[in-house]
């Protein structure tokens, strides 16, 4: 297997707040930069001072907050965004411009080599304050590729330390985001990032592609927050490089506690069945499914739900057998026969079918419907 050589610049406190009807207040920011920092992740985007006083205000708290984390803001290629951003005490800059014809023509009212040219002077301008600077090439992925290559060895001549490949719309697959980048990292030596939206699906996907295939900087966001459909999901990502690449570093431990804290900064409910953290993502209702687990949990289950710190749920319903109510009476302190095993089996079953949630209050109604004697 190809070593991996990546690390993980986390946005969810700047593209993951550009979530519509999402904004983070200073405190909530800061919180989740602390759990991001244990997390271990090397470079947390924590904001875009030129937006507002306050978003200014919280980058530079965050700033001062100690973190092992690189703490870095993004900037359009303007001085004032540039300033705003150094007035933070940041480490690190990403310089953003858009490459693609689109674009371009759509945005700027200039030609393309105008708008390079000052994107170049930005970033020297940038460079020459002592922060790492960051060249974005904005809707890279409808940019054709010897321009976009270009621009790249442009930005690296003004003094940018890395660069990044933006699939701006999230219309790349896997494969097309594999080969894009084999062809990019053989053209430059620059380090080059990966920022990928997820209009298609297919953002956790395109990001682990390309890091399999030489990029180095990875961008990702708490429960794939981010605009439209949001982002490349960071837990699904430290996960992926955790069992498919053997990175280790990461403490995972914090994941599911993560993922808490920015669904309720958020206001954006995770989904039940959301890879890693949602509340499915370890539940279990297959009778044949919660025997063999019961038995030893890797028949069904390739993460532990410790590795994420989250925990392992059997919910009974139509599909539940007999392991697993048994299983869930003795937890709860009930010790029936195998009558009475039966009759909350049929009992769950028959409320079920009659789409009625077997919650836990519920189910200890039936326990203690059994346990007097109703069987």
């Amino acid at each position: 297997m190809k070593k991996w050589n990546v690390e993980i610049c986390d946005v969810t406190l700047r593209d993951g707040e550009q979530t519509p009807g999402v904004s983070f207040a200073c405190d909530e920011k800061k919180e989740i930069a602390g759990i991001l920092d244990a997390t271990g992740v090397e470079v947390i985007e924590a904001g875009f001072p030129a937006v507002s006083a306050n978003e200014k205000k919280a980058v530079r708290e965050i700033c001062g907050m100690g973190l092992d984390a690189r703490i870095c803001a993004l900037a359009r290629a303007k001085q004032y965004d540039i300033d705003a951003a150094l007035d933070c005490g940041v480490e690190m800059i990403g310089v953003f411009a858009a490459t693609s014809d689109l674009h371009i023509r759509t945005k700027y009212g200039k030609t393309r080599e105008e708008v390079l040219a000052e994107t170049c002077a930005m970033i020297e301008y940038a460079h020459d304050h002592g922060v790492t600077v960051r060249f974005g090439a904005e809707d890279a992925s409808r940019t054709p590729l010897p321009v976009l290559i270009e621009a790249y060895r442009q930005a690296a001549d003004a003094g940018a330390d890395l660069v990044t490949f933006a699939d701006t719309v999230g219309c790349m697959t896997p494969s097309e985001t594999g080969e894009r980048v084999r062809e990019i990292a053989a053209a430059i030596d620059t380090p080059l990032c990966i920022h990928c939206h997820d209009d298609l699906g297919c953002a956790t996907a395109n990001t682990v592609t390309a890091a399999a295939e030489g990029a180095f900087q990875l961008h990702t966001t708490v429960n794939g927050l981010g605009e439209r459909a949001g982002n490349a999901a960071l837990e699904e990502v430290l996960v992926v490089l955790a069992m498919k690449a053997g990175i280790s570093r990461y403490d995972l431990s914090h994941l599911k506690r993560l993922s808490d804290r920015v669904e309720k900064a958020s206001g954006i409910a995770v989904a039940k069945n959301k890879a890693v953290v949602g509340a499915h993502a370890f539940a279990h209702e297959s009778g044949i499914h919660i025997a063999a687990i019961l038995r030893e949990p890797e028949t069904y289950e390739y993460v532990r739900p410790s590795l994420v710190g989250a925990s392992r749920t059997f919910i009974l319903g139509k599909h539940t057998g007999k392991h697993a109510i048994e299983h869930v009476a003795v937890s709860l302190g009930y010790d029936l026969d195998d009558a009475g095993v039966s009759w909350v089996l049929a009992e769950v079953k028959r409320r079920s079918e009659a789409k009625c949630t077997v919650t836990p209050e519920v189910l200890q109604e039936i326990l203690c419907a059994a346990r007097k004697g109703a069987v």
